[in-house]
């Protein structure tokens, strides 16, 4: 764990923060704990907003982006690689002391340690609770900078559609219309394939990675479409939707939670009209058949191929619907 592993860092003298300047925290968990850093100099750099507001809400200044210079910065090691490399050039380039890095070995940090050591200025590893921190003080990793994709690094499916999205574009009516939700909207392959539909009128791209929302508001110049960085799980719009078109979340990390998926399943009966439709594509292994027929009055599993599930379910249930 961070802490563990930090509180011994700090200990040793490996990390020591200086007495005076800004100090940047990049990518902690919102059940981090940032105890040792002086909260009133400390930017947290969070691009997920459920663990932006729970650190916003411990009284710690919030950014989505590192504004520097800063004296030191201390990154959370990201499972994605390219995520991983990008936030790390950043930061070297973002701060002016050094840069502590801080990562489980599930996520990759012997082998990202063994990359910078080629190149960089770095300390000894420590090695604590099934993870490594260390500190780098100079090297030239701009070239770690570079973006492919058609979204920023560890976002979901950066590199193209995601074959589960393809599938649910393929059963949407033609006739799609009134005012719709994409829910968990990523860079905005759902969207882009709804906006297509002459009769949708509105379209709330809600998403919880401020900068894959970023992607999608910068590829979608359509006057229909509206860009929420939000929590699905807890997102309301301004008026009932007609539709909500989703391809949920279910992991956190590297954990499988189906949990996330029904409560983006509840989430959605509330924001729908008493008539309206979800539209849910779903890996097949995930169990969201009982909570969709305790949500909804019509559910229907729709064709497609083998890997998914596609479900329609209309008419949400009146317990399900606030407001």
């Amino acid at each position: 764990m961070l802490s563990a592993r930090l509180e011994v860092a700090l200990e040793c003298g490996l990390v020591a923060w200086p007495d005076t300047g800004r100090i940047a925290v990049i990518a902690p968990g919102e059940d981090a704990d940032l105890s040792t850093l002086p909260k009133d100099r400390t930017d947290v750099i969070q691009r997920h907003f459920p663990a932006h507001a729970r650190l916003k809400g411990q009284g710690f200044t919030t950014l989505t982006a590192l504004t520097g210079p800063y004296v030191a910065s201390l990154l959370v090691m990201p499972r994605a690689k390219a995520e991983a490399r990008q936030s790390f050039a950043r930061a070297m380039a973002a701060t002016d002391g050094p840069v502590i890095v801080d990562g489980m070995k599930t996520d990759g940090v012997d082998s990202f340690y063994r990359d910078i050591r080629k190149r960089g200025e770095v300390s000894e590893a420590l090695s604590k609770a099934h993870g490594k921190l260390f500190v780098v003080t100079g090297g030239d990793f701009s070239d770690w900078l570079d973006m492919n994709g058609v979204a920023p690094a560890g976002s979901f499916s950066a590199d193209g559609p995601d074959p589960g999205s393809e599938a649910l574009v393929a059963v949407l009516p033609p006739r799609l219309s009134g005012r719709v939700i994409d829910l968990g909207a990523g860079w905005g392959y759902l969207s882009d394939a709804i906006l297509t539909r002459e009769d949708v009128t509105h379209v709330d791209l809600v998403e919880a990675d401020h900068i894959a929302l970023g992607a999608a508001t910068s590829r979608i110049t359509d006057e229909r479409a509206a860009f929420h960085w939000a929590d699905a799980r807890d997102f309301r719009p301004a008026k009932p939707a007609d539709h909500v078109v989703t391809n949920p979340p279910f992991h956190q990390g590297r954990r499988t939670e189906p949990e996330l998926g029904q409560a983006c399943i509840r989430a959605s009966a509330a924001m729908l009209t008493p008539s309206g439709t979800l539209w849910l594509v779903a890996n097949r292994h995930l169990p969201y058949e009982r909570v969709l027929e305790d949500t909804f009055k019509e559910v229907s599993q729709l064709d497609g191929p083998a890997a998914y599930k596609l479900f329609r379910a209309k008419r949400p249930k009146s317990r399900n619907r606030k407001g």
